[in-house]
């Protein structure tokens, strides 16, 4: 079965970068159509507004407006548009306000094409990714080091079973669905389940969130 068609608007201040990324996504796998090249944010707001993409992959740093605050414009207004922050960079304040504004996703610039289309295939299927030194990176800078750290586990944590506790270690330490799946010897659609069970005992579904606050439950991970 052929996948559907997944489009993304491109956003890098560096013209021969996200050229290059342009041709390498489209020459790797022919779903991915690339709608928009932008080189500054308010250009990426006038592609998304205009041809409404699937996906944005958006750098961090650039002239005038800051990839940070076009996430936050572009996802107060668009909200089903997921946003991939795409950066060499892996500075702590920009991790934690791109995900707070609405990012989905955090890599970096040097990853493997193959892993960022597989990045970009599962952020579009609702997973939320980061690089696990950013994973890191927001453990500590929501909860400290971690170390003498006494912090009690939430009530809800108590009720869930040794499979979902697993499950939510693997998810809060940045993997897809996908990679979820094979970690575990399950399938994709079983992590789903899981996950859904595991949002309702916790009381909310917002990954990127649960991320940041819940990865200091699994200090051996760190």
């Amino acid at each position: 079965m052929t996948s559907r068609t997944i489009k993304i608007v491109l956003v890098d201040d560096q013209v021969l970068f996200v050229e290059s990324l342009r041709r390498v996504l489209e020459n790797l796998d022919p779903t991915l159509v690339v709608t928009g090249v932008a080189h500054d944010a308010r250009e990426a707001i006038e592609f998304v507004s205009s041809t409404g993409p699937d996906i944005v992959l958006m750098d961090v740093r650039m002239p005038g407006m800051d990839g940070v605050e076009a996430v936050r414009y572009i996802h107060e207004r668009f909200p089903d548009i997921r946003i991939i922050m795409l950066t060499t960079f892996d500075d702590d304040e920009y991790v934690l306000s791109a995900l707070e504004h609405g990012a989905v996703g955090y890599l970096l610039k040097d990853i493997e094409p193959e892993k960022l289309i597989d990045s970009i295939r599962a952020v579009h299927s609702g997973s939320v990714l980061m690089s696990e030194a950013v994973a890191s990176k927001l453990t500590r800078l929501t909860h400290g080091d971690g170390r003498g750290s006494t912090r009690p586990k939430p009530e809800w944590f108590q009720r869930l079973s040794a499979r979902e506790r697993e499950l939510l270690r693997h998810m809060v330490g940045g993997l897809s669905n996908r990679e979820i799946a094979s970690a575990m010897f399950i399938a994709e659609q079983t992590v789903r389940n899981h996950i859904s069970e595991i949002y309702a005992k916790i009381g909310e579904n917002d990954r990127a969130r649960i991320i940041r606050e819940y990865r200091s439950l699994f200090p051996e991970d760190r």
